[in-house]
């Protein structure tokens, strides 16, 4: 009986799971983060090589005139991400909802978050003061600190659109010999018109009675609150260590990090790369490189560890050496589900243990060698198939006591996940025997 009721509750979690991560917005969003996913790792790639490759090739002047192209870059990565995003949300969620013309949400998204932006700017002259000026958009509102904010008038706005759209008195339709896309385009002319329209005087109403506009607020009360708890270091080693476990049930882990964490990681990673393509001081620790750099040492669970201990202590089980052979290759580039699945961790009681706690240790660990200045913070975004020394050496700008600290908490790893493994051998041997 004990055991028909464990089961439904795992049957039921596992469900209520795989529901929040099906999530159509929730999924839109992930889509729409791997879609950019290109342009992080570019602007990436342009601080390294501004900050760690230029100085130790180019002469003093010759480094302001390399530092134009980083400019560039960085323009035209970090500096639009909300916008960029926010037309891409636009998209992913129009075809995660099969809409047959998702590209007219891209456009209704864009334009819908243009028209929330502040029509007057600040703008520092060079003496310091500061004069009033129209016509433009800044960097500001269409970069990482809008980032929050183009999630938000992304979302709402397809849906406004998608739900005018579906009325069917709102449609233009010209028939006859009228080419498909010309009538598509008088369809949904009054949908387009309507939502931008909707937008606009929210954006009025904000002005003239609260003197605000909407992403200023977006930024000040929802993403920079979200901000400082989910990416503490407390807020972060509970919500990935969350995650975490619910990899040991067989519910993949983006579940909660891709939606909870990884959005507002991505923000300090992107402001930390301003801050190095810029020669500013790096403000974040933890941040979208750091989690999976100095936390996901062979992928989840940070199972390179038992690997590792796996091929020093277990050569002569041969489950064990055959299992080492065919994971180690895809565990270096931190690929590990055939550990997951075939140790197996999943379901695995005494696995749950290492695989929740290592990761935890070293992003504690990595943090406090950050803070107290042992090493550099993150400031070049790495794809997260990099392997484990190279990705610490690469994200911290070439700094090898990122090494050293990946190398401690391998070592550590190892150790934590060496007893566990004898209990789970206990465990099956007692569990073939009852089998017999």
């Amino acid at each position: 009986m004990t055991e028909t009721k464990n089961k439904s509750f795992q049957d039921k979690f596992t469900e209520a799971a795989m529901k929040f991560g099906a999530e159509v917005h929730l999924r839109s969003l992930r889509d729409a983060f791997s879609i950019m996913m290109p342009l992080f790792i570019l602007a990436g790639l342009a601080v390294l090589i501004n900050s760690v490759i230029f100085p130790r090739i180019l002469s003093e002047s010759s480094l302001q005139t390399a530092g134009y192209w980083a400019s560039s870059i960085a323009n035209a990565t970090l500096n639009v991400s909300g916008f960029i995003l926010c037309g891409i949300i636009g998209f992913t969620l129009s075809r995660n909802k099969s809409y047959s013309s998702p590209y007219t949400c891209v456009m209704v998204a864009l334009a819908s978050l243009i028209v929330m932006m502040p029509q007057t700017l600040k703008i520092s002259g060079i003496d310091g003061s500061e004069v009033s000026a129209t016509g433009f958009l800044s960097f500001g509102n269409l970069g990482t600190t809008s980032m929050f904010a183009g999630i938000i008038v992304g979302l709402l706005s397809t849906e406004l659109y998608l739900k005018l759209a579906k009325i069917e008195k709102l449609k233009i339709n010209l028939g006859g010999d009228v080419p498909p896309q010309v009538n598509t385009s008088f369809n949904n002319m009054i949908p387009v018109m309507l939502t931008i329209i909707i937008f606009s005087l929210v954006s009025f109403v904000l002005y003239v009675v609260f003197n605000n506009d909407l992403i200023t607020l977006i930024t000040t009360l929802i993403q920079e609150p979200l901000r400082k708890v989910n990416t503490s270091l407390l807020g972060t080693v509970i919500i990935y260590s969350f995650g975490n476990l619910l990899f040991t049930f067989g519910i993949h882990q983006t579940v909660v990090n891709g939606t909870i964490l990884e959005p507002l990681l991505l923000v300090n990673m992107n402001e930390n790369m301003a801050a190095a393509a810029a020669g500013k001081e790096i403000p974040y620790i933890i941040n979208s490189t750091f989690v999976p750099t100095f936390g996901m040492l062979g992928g989840t669970g940070s199972t390179i560890c038992l690997l590792i201990a796996l091929f020093l202590f277990y050569r002569n089980n041969q489950q064990y050496k055959e299992l080492s052979k065919l994971a180690i290759a895809p565990g270096i580039f931190n690929i590990n589900e055939p550990v997951i699945f075939g140790f197996p961790i999943v379901f695995n009681l005494p696995m749950i243990i290492p695989f929740v706690l290592t990761p935890a240790i070293g992003l504690v660990l990595a943090y406090f060698a950050t803070a107290v200045g042992f090493m550099n913070k993150c400031t070049v975004l790495v794809p997260w198939t990099t392997p484990p020394l190279l990705n610490g050496f690469l994200a911290t700008g070439g700094d090898f006591r990122a090494v050293i600290v990946q190398l401690i908490t391998i070592v550590i790893g190892v150790v934590l996940y060496l007893p566990f493994i004898k209990i789970s051998e206990r465990v099956s041997k007692k569990q073939a025997q009852v089998a017999k």
